[in-house]
């Protein structure tokens, strides 16, 4: 098997040289510094047969976004994993938008770095721990507001309102609801266009999505 020959790219050689010795006691890896020159390094990949590309960053910037996104895109074969000093939400989102495959903070372990590199090298994404539990605690915090959100959307609605989602997500036509609730089928049809308009709900199907989340419908 071919060993997986990894570029790593710092403005300090001599940390291209600490990365360098510490993945080269891998046997199934050959790792060589870059050039530490922006312009020099789109060059530099065009002629060298390299597999992944680490590239050390300090701090986010316009520089390092324009060239993960340049490199990304002339230099598909060349997966890049990140290794950054500092770790929050816009640097994970906005690397991987711009063409990151992988990221590792600045606390990866030797098999950290090694599993990463494998799972590149294979084809698969790879986030250090830290990494995915940010990730995943932006991800609930998204699912509790969208909750709130549904449970303020109920106390937003008028008794009357929510009878006639409960009546029509059970089967209940604007006729039947008329007669249940003695008014006019045109006065359904005027809430049921309330209740889309407050909810901000596009179609009869999100209705009834909501009608069950909120309990108001039984499956």
């Amino acid at each position: 098997m071919s060993k997986i020959v990894i570029g790593i790219f710092d403005d300090h050689k001599i940390v291209q040289e600490g990365i360098c010795s510490l993945l080269s006691t891998n046997e199934d890896f050959e790792a060589i510094p870059t050039s530490t020159d922006k312009t020099h390094l789109v060059e530099e990949l065009k002629s060298n047969a390299i597999n992944i590309l680490i590239i050390n960053i300090y701090s986010l910037n316009t520089a390092i976004l324009n060239l993960i996104t340049q490199l990304s895109l002339s230099q598909p074969r060349v997966k890049i994993l990140i290794l950054s000093y500092t770790m929050n939400e816009e640097i994970i989102l906005k690397t991987i938008k711009a063409g990151a495959k992988g990221i590792l903070d600045k606390n990866a372990s030797r098999s950290e770095f090694a599993q990463a590199i494998y799972s590149l090298r294979n084809g698969h994404d790879f986030y250090s721990d830290s990494i995915t539990h940010l990730l995943l605690n932006k991800y609930i915090k998204k699912l509790n507001a969208k909750e709130k959100s549904n449970e303020s959307g109920v106390n937003g609605l008028s008794s009357r309102e929510v009878e006639i989602i409960t009546l029509w997500g059970n089967n209940y036509s604007n006729k039947k609801i008329a007669e249940k609730l003695f008014i006019s089928v045109r006065t359904v049809e005027s809430h049921k266009n309330h209740i889309m308009q407050k909810l901000n709900l596009k179609t009869n199907i999100d209705m009834i999505k909501f009608g069950i989340k909120n309990n108001l419908i039984e499956i």
